[in-house]
């Protein structure tokens, strides 16, 4: 599979840092039918975790939480690059924001144990668009 790159939406919500939190939010989204591209939890301090999601459809997820009384922030907007796992994958992309001069505020990457990757960048909302052009992305 040929490397693909599209512009996504992602949204965060807080949730008490106690066990199965994310799990209850997970399980509701799954109820509702939100297929999501990408999900992280990160701690903040002692007492919360802030739960990223990367939805397929952003309507469904912002439907999907308010009914379940969950509070979304977002939408905010990050790069996700999907393709073919290989040795220095992601240099090209990185390369080619450095000579542009966009900066990478943070990113995730993963491989799926069957030979593919997801990469999610995430860049200031200034450079996004430019970005996007720059990585080929939907």
């Amino acid at each position: 599979m040929e490397a693909k790159a599209r512009v996504v939406d992602y949204f965060y919500a807080m949730v008490n840092d106690r066990p199965g939190e994310a799990c209850k939010f997970l399980s509701w989204l799954a109820r509702e039918e939100v297929n999501l591209l990408a999900f992280s939890a990160v701690p903040m301090g002692l007492e919360n975790t802030q739960l990223v999601m990367y939805p397929e459809n952003a309507e469904r997820l912002v439907r999907a939480a308010k009914s379940g009384g969950y509070t979304l922030t977002g939408p905010r907007r990050a790069v996700l690059i999907q393709g073919d796992d290989r040795l220095g994958a992601l240099v090209g992309y990185l390369e080619s924001l450095y000579d542009a001069q966009i900066n990478v505020s943070s990113s995730t990457g993963v491989t799926d144990g069957r030979g593919g990757y997801g990469y999610i960048i995430h860049l200031r909302m200034e450079d996004i668009d430019r970005a996007a052009e720059i990585l080929g992305a939907d």
